[in-house]
């Protein structure tokens, strides 16, 4: 059957504007692939639609070939920062999971008093807006108070590619509605002040932790040695290339014998054969090999 002009004519032109968003799309994919090595992958346009599509408009950016190309031209301006930062922020909870922490003051801990160790390093690889590093050094704080030990410092790097949920995190001010997903009462109670509708981490769960922006995609050296790194639901985002590569750079940035906690839901089988798996009651952590 042929169309009339006029539906030929207009479904050229559908047929052009959808090529010309696929090749949009397909552009931010591997602009955010070179920039923080998140890979989305096909068919996630709605992900990229719910995350800048506010941000585009405010910036009055008008697709996303064009965001593309305003962020290639200008790279570090405003909104580059702000782009990465929509694309890279993801949910996160107080204690997640439970084990890693079960795990930091049941055998981590111990095990560095048993070996005399004076100073221990933990390397908070996502910290997000600052529940994983402040729950980790809750962790230290409670272990340092109730146990003996031999342990002079615990000292807590926590990184992300997001400077503004870093901002965030270093000011440890939290509304009740996150505290209610996985803060015990007797935590808040003892290990925060509350400011009117807020809630603000006290300075000496604070002080033992430095943040620092960072993308997994650098180099690891500038960041010293660790005893434990947590990089928990960041690996499922790259590509296999990029888990394989971080992997070996975690590797290397461990002390002999240190420990790598993923998240629930990642595995090192086929990217890594430098760890040994250890099984725990309901998870699981790797230690580096000898």
């Amino acid at each position: 059957m042929t169309l009339p002009r006029e539906q030929g004519a207009m479904l050229g032109e559908f047929g052009s504007k959808d090529l010309v968003e696929q090749q949009g799309y397909d552009d931010f994919c591997h602009f955010l692939a070179m920039a923080c090595g998140i890979v989305l992958g096909e068919n996630r346009q709605y992900l990229v639609s719910s995350r800048l599509d506010s941000l585009m408009e405010a910036h009055g950016v008008a697709s996303l070939a064009e965001l593309v190309a305003d962020l290639k031209q200008h790279p570090g301006s405003k909104i580059y920062i702000a782009v990465v930062d929509a694309m890279t922020t993801n949910e996160t909870s107080w204690f997640r999971d439970g084990y890693p922490y079960d795990f930091l003051y049941d055998q981590l801990l111990p095990y560095a008093v048993a070996k005399h160790k004076k100073n221990l390093r933990i390397w908070s690889a996502a910290a997000s807006s600052g529940q994983e590093p402040y729950s980790i050094s809750i962790i230290v704080d409670e272990y340092l108070k109730n146990r003996c030990h031999s342990l002079t410092a615990v000292d807590i790097v926590a990184t992300d590619i997001s400077q503004s949920v870093l901002n965030s995190a270093k000011e440890g001010v939290f509304h009740q509605s996150s505290l209610d997903r996985g803060m015990s009462q007797r935590r808040v109670a003892q290990y925060f002040d509350e400011k009117g509708a807020l809630w603000k981490i006290k300075d000496e769960i604070k002080q033992r932790i430095a943040f620092r922006e960072f993308n997994l995609l650098g180099s690891f050296s500038a960041l010293g040695k660790f005893d434990i790194i947590f990089c928990r639901n960041v690996l499922i985002y790259f590509s296999a290339e990029t888990r394989k590569d971080i992997l070996v750079r975690i590797a290397r940035a461990l002390n002999p014998l240190g420990y790598l906690v993923l998240g629930g839901a990642e595995s090192i089988a086929n990217y890594s054969d430098s760890f040994n798996v250890v099984r725990l009651n309901n998870g699981l952590v790797y230690q580096l090999k000898e």
